[in-house]
């Protein structure tokens, strides 16, 4: 049966965090049945954009643990050819992610039977990595997609763009009502040290390693995983963080975004006599502003219009960042 640590509460999805092999290796596992559930009821996703979505923030979370920051933020953006058209994905080193799919009513027959076709729904296209780290600009990466499975072009944007070896598992599970069975993954990757005899034993251990929601729905935590990945190395945990689906939306948010549309806009909206209704991208949350909130807004407004605003220049990640 599976146990959980005294540090998370009972039920809760968490993340940990190991050095193997004295510090040549270092791992990360996480399992996220709740958060991708959670998802899945705020977007009404389909089982194909439930398993994309879920792998990409499972993945992000693992990603964000290694930042140092205490309000450094990563973001993953996918951009595909696919149904999908794109997943956007932000998670803190706090263990809170949030994210959405473009279209999340995506149906596709299976890769293989039983096998959601995630690179199908994702398709050809690019992933990029953004770190905000509070300085001027933040850092981005950006690979050509592998696959578009998510796992093998998260291994490969670690070998590309960071020169990290790395393996990357990922996995959804997705009941036949569209519920959430497992979630979760795991990181393992090699630090400049490592030698031929510790690679060869992860090689070793890797080959023939049940898939990720094959050791989950078998009982295994996180720590379990790793053991399993790491047998021989000498594995410590040093880590554990509860994780959870967890939006930052609210009302003075979007009150911000409707104060920046200008002066001009704001005028047109309330000319209009109606309610403006604001849905949160990431949650679905939806935020309603009656035309006398609109003009208690009016004195804030910048003089400028929602043309000059769209005619400087745009930072890419600029509303995604945020937590």
């Amino acid at each position: 049966m599976k146990e959980t640590p005294a540090d998370i509460a009972p039920g809760a999805d968490y993340m940990v965090r190991a050095s193997a092999a004295d510090a040549q290796l270092r791992a990360f596992a996480v399992t996220g049945r709740g958060l991708t559930q959670t998802a899945h009821e705020s977007h009404g996703t389909s089982p194909v954009a439930t398993a994309a979505l879920g792998r990409t923030m499972c993945g992000a979370l693992m990603m964000a643990d290694m930042l140092k920051g205490e309000d450094d933020v990563l973001t993953v953006k996918i951009d595909g050819d696919g149904p999908l058209h794109g997943i956007v994905v932000t998670a803190d080193n706090h263990g809170h992610v949030k994210g959405y799919v473009h279209e999340p009513d995506v149906w596709l027959p299976d890769r293989v039977p039983g096998h959601l076709n995630v690179g199908g729904a994702v398709g050809r296209g690019s992933l990029t990595v953004i770190r905000d780290l509070g300085l001027k600009d933040p850092y981005i990466g950006r690979i050509t997609l592998r696959s578009g499975e998510i796992a093998e072009d998260l291994t490969y944007y670690y070998a590309e763009s960071e020169q990290i070896p790395s393996t990357v598992g990922l996995g959804v599970l997705v009941d036949t009502d569209g519920s959430v069975l497992q979630a979760g993954g795991f990181v393992v990757q090699l630090m400049p040290a490592a030698g031929e005899e510790i690679i060869s034993r992860l090689e070793q251990n890797l080959q023939g390693l049940p898939s990720v929601t094959e050791m989950l729905t078998d009982g295994c935590t996180p720590e379990q995983m790793l053991e399993r990945i790491l047998e021989g190395l000498s594995p410590v945990i040093t880590e554990r963080t509860e994780v959870s689906f967890r939006c930052d939306c609210s009302e003075q948010r979007c009150e911000r975004g409707l104060i920046l549309l200008g002066e001009k806009e704001l005028r047109d909206l309330i000319s209009e006599d109606r309610d403006v209704e604001m849905k949160c991208q990431f949650c679905g949350r939806r935020y309603r502003f009656t035309p006398e909130h609109l003009r208690r807004l009016l004195p804030l407004a910048v003089p400028v219009s929602r043309e000059q605003l769209e005619g400087a220049e745009e930072d890419p990640a600029a509303d995604d960042r945020h937590f």
